[in-house]
């Protein structure tokens, strides 16, 4: 999956309209960012490349982008 379907895919989970996310959006400023949306997050993950990033770690994200690094999307800055 590219990083343009990762974060269409994204998009959805948010329930926000296709091509809003690009990476620099802080999660803090996403009110539908929720355990909802990280629950979203970790089977996006899983289904991108298998992994299953902890709450933990995913609660240090700050960012979009730190959530693409989680999921070692190809294409994200490092």
């Amino acid at each position: 999956m590219s990083r343009e379907e990762f974060l269409i895919h994204l998009d959805e989970v948010l329930d926000l309209p296709a091509g809003s996310l690009s990476g620099p959006e802080k999660l803090a400023e996403l009110g539908q960012w929720d355990s909802t949306a990280m629950i979203g997050f970790i089977a996006l993950a899983d289904d991108h490349n298998g992994s299953r990033p902890s709450p933990r770690r995913i609660a240090d994200c700050v960012t979009v982008e730190d959530l693409l690094r989680l999921a070692q999307v190809p294409g994200g800055s490092s």
